[in-house]
């Protein structure tokens, strides 16, 4: 028998290796455990049904199914101005191409920055480190998109670039919400698709 729960149309996925065990919500969001480049989902509080062994498994997610595999379309959002890429961004952008990668998805990476560039010198180093890391992961096509000095919030332009793309998961760095790039309180509000926040 299934029960359900009623889901926001947002869910945050965050991957880290120590997250509490229990929550104060029967309704919490969905949590990632990863061991070192290893994720494993954990739903919480979601529709569930039973299997025919008598398992209670997530509905949408059967014995033996994988979380992303329904997953075809990926944004990774490049915020930081570091035209070597931060830390942050080189992790996001090796767990992008390993996703899309196992699950035959496409990657559509955009670049943001709220402020005209000074040097196209800089920019066009990062452009080519953005290549390099994806060719890294075994992506020599994808799609480069560029929102420079358009004075959004960067997190209104994930939420436009992923709504009009169709995307499906929004991978990033835990880091540009720490480094004050990304608001975590509008992430619900403007990204209209799940989003993948990876650990520092």
């Amino acid at each position: 028998m299934a029960s359900a729960h009623s889901l926001s149309s947002v869910s945050v996925l965050v991957a880290a290796s120590k997250l509490p065990s229990s929550s104060s919500s029967p309704h919490s969001i969905s949590f990632l455990r990863s061991k070192p480049r290893e994720l494993s989902l954990r739903l919480k509080g979601v529709a569930k049904a039973q299997s025919k062994e008598g398992e209670v498994s997530p509905v949408g997610v059967g014995v033996g199914d994988d979380a992303f595999s329904n997953v075809k379309h990926l944004l990774l959002p490049v915020i930081d101005r570091n035209p070597y890429l931060s830390e942050g961004t080189r992790q996001a952008a090796a767990t992008t191409t390993s996703l899309a990668k196992k699950y035959g998805a496409d990657i559509t990476v955009v670049v943001i920055d709220e402020e005209k560039r000074e040097s196209s010198a800089e920019h066009e180093t990062q452009v080519s480190n953005i290549r390099w890391h994806l060719s890294e992961g075994g992506f020599e096509e994808f799609k480069l998109l560029e929102r420079l000095g358009e004075g959004k919030k960067a997190t209104a332009i994930i939420g436009e670039v992923a709504d009009e793309l169709k995307m499906e998961l929004v991978v990033m760095s835990m880091e540009a919400i720490h480094s004050k790039y990304i608001d975590a309180n509008l992430l619900a509000e403007f990204i209209p698709c799940s989003v993948l926040l990876l650990p520092l």
